[in-house]
């Protein structure tokens, strides 16, 4: 029974979770639709009204901003804005969030790597961006430094550092597949078997392995 209750929750908890927090945001989006309509005094005909109203705008706002001086006064908008300090820090966030969504055919910055541990073991990174803040650098040693993520498990948190592009490692995996690996600390099924990483680790290992074989051989001549 408690196999068959653990079979029933693992299946129905992720589908459950997806739909109710869609169901949530369609809700939160329907509500301000009817705010917005009940401003202008107009009837919500059927539930999804307000949703399909939010919709109709973000479209026509999309629409906006490709002309040039609509694009112009919110961008002048915003810069004013930005001087509060408060309104900078939390819009530049929520921006800097939006803008991983909009890729517009560019090829994304975030790449797959790994990076060699003091003991011999490897950490799983993401490269977010080709190249570091100049401050940065400036106080950095001579190098091509690069901001690399570690995502830390069961957490949307993570740790940003510093790394030489020589010391990493590039993987042939993709950013969601290594994401999920990270943030299910390897238990999610996908990720396990997603694609393998590149040749570097096992030519690595295979030169321990062949470094370590003169060494073996010397020691059994001494003796």
């Amino acid at each position: 029974m408690k196999n068959t209750l653990s079979r029933g929750l693992t299946n129905l908890l992720p589908m459950v979770l997806s739909l109710w927090l869609f169901w949530s945001l369609f809700i939160s989006l329907d509500g301000l639709g009817h705010f917005l309509l009940d401003i202008v005094e107009l009837d919500n005909a059927f539930v999804g009204t307000g949703f399909i109203l939010v919709a109709v705008l973000v479209f026509i706002s999309g629409l906006l901003f490709s002309f040039s001086p609509f694009a112009w006064l919110y961008s002048w908008l915003e810069q004013q804005l930005m001087k509060f300090p408060l309104f900078k820090s939390v819009y530049g966030s929520i921006r800097d969030i939006a803008g991983l969504m909009k890729s517009d055919g560019k090829p994304k910055n975030q790449k797959t790597v790994l990076i060699k541990q003091a003991n011999g073991g490897y950490v799983v990174g993401f490269i977010m961006n080709q190249t570091a803040p100049k401050p940065l650098t400036d106080a950095l040693p001579d190098g091509d430094w690069v901001p690399v993520l570690f995502q830390l498990s069961y957490q949307m948190a993570g740790v940003t550092s510093l790394v030489k592009r020589e010391d990493l490692i590039e993987v042939d995996w993709s950013f969601e597949d290594a994401m999920r690996f990270n943030l299910t600390a390897g238990i999610s099924a996908k990720s396990i078997t997603a694609t393998n990483a590149k040749k570097p680790i096992k030519d690595s290992a295979k030169d321990t392995l062949v470094d370590s074989e003169p060494e073996a051989k010397n020691s059994d001549n001494k003796h």
